[in-house]
């Protein structure tokens, strides 16, 4: 990905040639700070977008001076290589489609990334409500199937601990599973489960990381 100013150059040369004089304690080809800091930026970048907070993590890892930091930080936002909104956009839609995830989990996994909170409200504020329940129902169905021959409150621990784990509220993933459990036809009665009382069952669960 090419950044401002194009390609990163190498170090200074001094009059003669040789490569100018590094500051005390460094070596004497070392980048200049700013150079540094928009290279690993840029070597970062390539791989994936980031957030303003992970770039400024990085460097701060790779011991970029905080003045070039920002420095590189502010160039790259004017630039539109930085643009933490956009990143919670395509977040939310990625991580919803390919994971399952709801509203909750979304805003934790991009607040762990810097992400401020009016833009992830932004973003999962975007994501449909009847999209969020479909994919919920899609993730119990698979999971139904899965668990088929278990014991019934086994299953209803675990499809409404899929669902927490994902982000969905108790209240709402136990709908879904209830609603799922009856479309199939189970005598929930039979097996000695009132599905009226079953919500004793849920833990609370770590929202899935992966």
């Amino acid at each position: 990905m090419a950044g401002p100013g194009g390609a990163a150059e190498g170090p200074s040369a001094g009059g003669d040639g040789s490569p100018a004089a590094g500051r005390p304690g460094q070596p004497a080809d070392a980048k200049d700070p700013v150079e540094q800091a928009r290279a690993l930026c840029l070597r970062l970048l390539t791989g994936r977008p980031r957030t303003r907070s992970e770039l400024a993590g990085a460097m701060q890892r790779h011991g970029v001076p905080d003045e070039a930091a920002t420095a590189v930080l502010a160039r790259f936002t004017d630039a539109g290589l930085i643009d933490d909104a956009a990143f919670a956009r395509a977040w939310v839609e990625s991580r919803h489609h390919s994971r399952g995830l709801a509203r909750r989990a979304l805003s934790v996994e991009l607040k762990r990334r810097g992400v401020d909170g009016q833009d992830i409200e932004a973003a999962v504020s975007a994501l449909d409500p009847a999209d969020e329940l479909a994919t919920a129902r899609q993730l119990v169905d698979k999971a139904m199937r899965a668990s088929r021959g278990k014991p019934l409150p086994t299953r209803i621990r675990r499809l409404v601990g899929l669902l927490a784990r994902k982000g969905y509220p108790g209240p709402v993933a136990y709908r879904i599973v209830r609603e799922a459990i009856e479309q199939e036809g189970i005598d929930a009665a039979g097996a000695g489960v009132d599905l009226d009382e079953a919500a004793w069952a849920m833990p609370d669960a770590d929202l899935d990381a992966g």
